[in-house]
């Protein structure tokens, strides 16, 4: 597989042990095509903006598709908390108890009859697929600004994918899907991540979602177990 040029710690020597999620590393080939079509921002080789954005998208990276946490080589597994929206701060194993994936980053305070997607019912493996059948194209994330940076490196950042597939009975639109918020990342000495704090609207993104009529559940199912998606993110 051709070296990422976003992401490290993904086809590097170093990673010829590493446990992958799903069996494999994933291909992020469709979601780079995205970002560069898409983004904003073009940050200079080697500039502040340019390191946070490959940090981010390392971790991102490392965070849903490594099965064991010491195989996450930008975080310290032993140091690491996560936090969303000013809610308790967990560690990676709090962070699976939770489901993993995405459900950490959706979780919310609505009534559960409330919840079109529910991250209690949610497994890191249902919620990856639900989001890459529903953005099969991927979820690509840049860099908008950054306020600060290390050891406290604070920045703006935009979410955007194209919803060409189903979403929880809800018909692709083929529009564009946005989120923005704020993300605080903490590091050590030694440039590990040991703290992250994130601030977003989850409905931004799953008010998206949900603009399609409502499909045939069989549809969806069908859809839904395509092995390519499993592979994409």
């Amino acid at each position: 597989m051709d070296h990422d040029q976003y992401r490290s710690h993904l086809n590097d020597e170093g990673e010829k042990n590493t446990i992958w999620r799903f069996s494999a590393p994933p291909n992020y080939d469709a979601v780079n095509k995205l970002f560069e079509e898409g983004r904003t921002k073009v940050w200079p080789p080697g500039s502040l903006e340019e390191k946070v954005q490959n940090l981010v998208k390392t971790w991102e990276m490392e965070i849903f598709h490594k099965k064991s946490f010491d195989d996450n080589k930008s975080i310290d597994p032993k140091k690491y908390t996560v936090s969303l929206n000013g809610r308790q701060a967990v560690n990676l194993e709090e962070k699976r108890k939770l489901g993993g994936g995405y459900n950490f980053l959706l979780q919310t305070s609505l009534p559960e009859k409330l919840r079109v997607y529910n991250p209690a019912e949610e497994t890191a493996d249902s919620s990856h697929i639900a989001f890459t059948t529903a953005f099969p194209r991927g979820f690509a994330v840049e860099i908008l600004q950054v306020y600060s940076g290390p050891p406290v490196i604070v920045y703006k950042f935009r979410h955007w994918g194209y919803m060409e597939g189903p979403f929880k009975g809800h018909a692709p639109t083929g529009e564009m899907v946005e989120l923005f918020g704020i993300g605080i990342f903490e590091l050590d000495e030694q440039e590990k991540i040991i703290k992250i704090e994130f601030f977003f609207d989850r409905g931004e993104l799953l008010g998206g979602l949900l603009r399609g009529p409502s499909l045939d559940s069989s549809t969806e199912a069908a859809v839904s177990t395509c092995p390519i998606l499993r592979n994409t993110g």
